[in-house]
């Protein structure tokens, strides 16, 4: 929390950044970076970063200077401005249908990039013969949102088509770990990654005994990702979160409150006197409306930064209520036109609904806006 600040010869202050707006802080996401690929060569695997987390071109270049063998993406607009970005080799992980396949090979056809696409359903398998795209086969590694049952006959019969490979590659297998957002400390998401381990293993072991070439196994999420200790015959990483982290994570034991790298910047617009609540400029909006973790920690939709006795309580569409146990313990705090920094609950979401980052070097007062980099949510 800070008061207001005066920017200095060509840097900017945070404090004098028009609010609400979106903090990325430089030296914070440089280290999570870092240690996410160091991570990945430790375990023997390849990493592929979810853009969707932050999608923004400088980005997804940093990750790609630390060896990235690729993005992944989660709308083909994104696949788009990341392929015109010079990014050669994407992978769209979502369930592909019929109706998109044309705007998939457009992209290829026009850029030059390898986009890899997901598919569970066997007809849009079969849709994407001819194609010329590169095709993962998507798995339900215990999440049970998407992706077939690798128990399942169908799951053969949907890898057998693609490994027909008509007018298309078969890239091999894909799984998302969602399910270890939902683990309670880096022990439970060890557990998570290490069944994800094995569910993809051994079809991938399946798959080959019934003939079907598997060239690549591909799992991934970032508490999987932050807690695996083996990951023998897995090929590639997806994580994406780590990036940023955000209140979820820190409330999981997935990091420490140092390692997010996002934060909204807000201005208290109304503290009626006695009052135990404020009100700031950052709301549904800003935040998003995911709740959080609901299984670890107290109900909140955000965290105030540096201040653990105040919670983002409540959110309008442009209204955030933060509220203290008492109003004795706002009191000689947060004035109207004071600045706030609340870390979101989910950086994912958060991000996407801003325009642009403000990256900043450097921390609180002592933090200068040193760039503005583009945030791409187009639809």
């Amino acid at each position: 929390m800070t008061g207001r600040g005066k920017g200095e010869r060509g840097n900017v202050n945070i404090c004098d950044i028009e609010t609400p707006a979106l903090l990325l802080h430089l030296d914070v996401v440089e280290r999570n970076v870092a240690h996410m690929a160091a991570r990945a060569r430790q375990l023997g695997v390849a990493l592929r970063p979810h853009a969707k987390t932050h999608k923004c071109v400088e980005l997804g270049r940093l990750q790609l200077e630390h060896g990235a063998r690729g993005l992944t993406v989660s709308t083909l607009v994104e696949a788009e401005v990341f392929a015109r970005a010079g990014v050669t080799d994407l992978t769209w992980a979502f369930p592909i249908d019929p109706g998109h396949v044309a705007h998939a090979r457009r992209i290829v056809q026009e850029t030059g990039a390898t986009l890899r696409v997901v598919v569970d359903d066997l007809g849009a398998a079969q849709a994407l013969a001819a194609s010329g795209l590169h095709v993962w086969l998507k798995v339900d590694c215990g999440y049970h949102r998407a992706g077939v049952d690798p128990a399942s006959r169908y799951a053969v019969d949907v890898a057998r088509e693609l490994d027909r490979e008509r007018g298309l590659s078969f890239d091999g297998i894909l799984s998302h770990s969602g399910h270890a957002y939902r683990t309670t400390s880096k022990e439970e998401a060890a557990a998570v990654a290490e069944s994800e381990r094995g569910v993809m293993v051994g079809f991938a072991a399946r798959l080959r005994e019934e003939g079907i070439a598997i060239r690549e196994v591909s799992v991934g999420s970032t508490p999987a990702m932050a807690a695996a200790t083996d990951l023998a015959g897995v090929t590639e990483a997806r994580p994406g979160n780590y990036v940023f982290y955000d209140r979820t994570m820190m409330l999981i034991g997935c990091c420490e409150p140092a390692d997010v790298g996002v934060s909204v910047l807000a201005t208290v617009v109304s503290h009626q006197p006695g009052a135990s609540h404020l009100v700031v400029d950052a709301g549904a909006l800003e935040l998003s409306k995911d709740p959080g973790p609901a299984h670890v920690g107290p109900p909140a939709m955000g965290a105030v930064k540096d201040a653990p006795d105040l919670a983002v309580a409540t959110l309008s569409q442009e209204h955030g209520l933060i509220r203290a146990a008492s109003a004795a313990a706002l009191e000689g705090r947060c004035n109207v036109g004071d600045k706030v920094e609340i870390i979101p609950n989910h950086s994912c979401l958060t991000v996407a609904h801003f325009d642009a980052y403000h990256v900043v070097r450097g921390t609180g007062d002592a933090g200068r806006v040193v760039d503005r980099w583009k945030v791409e949510r187009g639809r």
